[in-house]
């Protein structure tokens, strides 16, 4: 096994490979527009939606699951038990996707008729349902992977599988399209479904060249239940709460005075909005990723020491980093949104919700910790609640206050959760972050907000409030010395700094 990289370097590696096929991911999506055009990314749209929602279901979290018991298992030093925590995760998965595959399949037509709109696209629907077992059981493989820190080896098969994707279907849309928008999205769905396969091939032929020890066989059988079945409701849940949501939002909205055109509005926040928001989330999502089987693999060998570090170390930077693009995207959401969409309200509403930054987050990695705890069933619990009261929320409130309702909605809904998660960790880990710590944050960056403001140049106010923002951190002392000698240190060199 190659040399383990600390989890600060791992959750680099993550964002890099994830902002690069991200780029990547954005200049192919530009060529499919134009190959295709507008018809045939619309209805390539429909068809991944209904896709991504049978992934779902299929998937039934075997991945978060597949991670968990694998970390468990390393932590306590039972590395000759991994082999049947794959072998019953791969049975299961097995059952679940291939269960949701057939019903997809047969049930094409109706959802291509009534669904999608499109009666002919049936064809494709079915060769995702054929996919779908492949799929699943790749996100066994990559939870493998994750949790035994080959995070280099995931990320080399991932990059070369979107590399060979993406060749393969510029080739051959370049050879067989013909102006069909149903045999576009046939063409890309088939070598979307074949990139998957080699993946797994991959995986399969890496994990099978390890060195691994051999065990008596053990039942994972209980482990697996206790831990998939809460996720797989949980995802369920949300993405069974988000299609509605995203039915209901235009029709409630219709319904208020002050929106002219409600299916407009809500494409701008979920459109615009909420990419540039969520996008600098992406080295916390790396970081997330990781935390899950390293605070399960210190879980298992009794580290509460290091558990409590990880925990008030990662929640203090998320804390930090969410306060850093709070003030960012409210600064320059207005100018951003111009340059990217031509599009003023954007820019209002990215204000709006950039003061949600910090908070949104803090819980991403809170969320986290808590899984990787072993908390999954409270996650559950946190999720219905809020999406319940989401969906009341906004049932009520779209009709008389529009956007407005929206973002109340957002804002209660999300800080409850947040609320309920960090109680969570706090009961688990003890206090993680003083009190006193997070007002001094915020009241820097509030401070530096409003220094920044008078700026007009947007550059020119960018790097005032980041100039200010540290200053007053320093003088606050929440930015000390230890951390700078933290940070020169993961600089400097790979020890096990995080």
């Amino acid at each position: 096994m190659s040399k383990r990289l600390p989890i600060f370097y791992n959750a680099l590696l993550l964002t890099g490979v994830n902002l690069l096929l991200r780029l990547v991911s954005t200049g192919f999506q530009v060529y499919l527009s134009g190959k295709i055009g507008a018809a045939g990314i619309g209805l390539l749209q429909l068809v991944l939606s209904v896709g991504g929602l049978a992934l779902t279901a299929g998937m039934a979290g075997i991945r978060t699951a597949t991670m968990y018991i694998t970390a468990e298992e390393l932590g306590k030093r039972r590395p000759e038990n991994v082999r049947w925590v794959l072998s019953g995760c791969m049975k299961y998965s097995l059952i679940c996707s291939g269960a949701v595959g057939v019903l997809l399949f047969f049930i094409a037509p109706f959802v291509a008729a009534n669904w999608i709109g499109e009666a002919e696209i049936a064809g494709v629907v079915r060769l995702f349902a054929f996919f779908l077992p492949v799929n699943c059981l790749t996100g066994v493989m990559v939870g493998y992977f994750t949790a035994a820190n080959r995070i280099r080896t995931l990320a080399a098969v991932e990059v070369a599988e979107q590399a060979i994707t993406m060749a393969a279907t510029i080739a051959l849309l370049q050879l067989l399209f013909r102006g069909d928008p149903v045999q576009a999205c046939g063409i890309i769905v088939m070598v979307s479904g074949l990139g998957g396969c080699f993946t797994l091939l991959c995986l399969l032929y890496l994990r099978c060249r390890e060195d691994a020890p051999y065990g008596p066989a053990i039942s994972v059988r209980r482990r697996l239940l206790q831990t998939a079945v809460p996720l797989a409701l949980a995802d369920d849940l949300k993405s069974g709460i988000s299609t509605a949501e995203n039915l209901m939002v235009p029709k409630r909205l219709a319904l208020c005075r002050s929106i002219g055109n409600p299916l407009a509005a809500f494409g701008v926040v979920c459109g615009m909005v909420f990419p540039v928001l969520m996008f600098p989330m992406a080295i916390l999502f790396g970081l997330a990723e990781l935390l899950i089987p390293e605070l399960a693999r210190c879980a298992a060998a009794g580290s509460e020491k290091r558990i409590r570090y990880l925990a008030k170390r990662s929640l203090r930077l998320a804390m930090l980093y969410g306060c850093f693009f709070c003030g960012l995207l409210f600064l320059l959401g207005e100018d951003l949104c111009r340059w990217l969409y031509d599009n003023t309200e954007a820019g209002k509403y990215l204000r709006w919700f950039a003061l949600l930054a910090p908070m949104l987050y803090c819980d991403a990695i809170t969320d986290a910790m808590i899984k990787g705890l072993g908390q999954q069933t409270a996650c559950v619990r946190y999720n219905i609640l809020t999406s319940a009261l989401d969906v009341l929320f906004l049932y009520l409130l779209l009709p008389k206050y529009g956007m407005g309702g929206y973002f109340f909605s957002f804002l209660i809904t999300h800080l409850l959760n947040f609320g309920l998660s960090v109680r969570r960790l706090t009961k688990l880990t003890g206090k993680v972050i003083p009190i006193s710590a997070v007002a001094l944050t915020l009241i820097a960056t509030a401070g530096a907000i409003s220094v920044a403001g008078f700026v007009r140049l947007p550059f020119l106010r960018g790097g005032a409030y980041i100039l200010v923002l540290c200053s007053i951190l320093y003088l606050l002392k929440v930015i000390g010395r230890e951390d700078v000698f933290w940070i020169k240190g993961l600089i400097r060199r790979k020890g096990s700094l995080m």
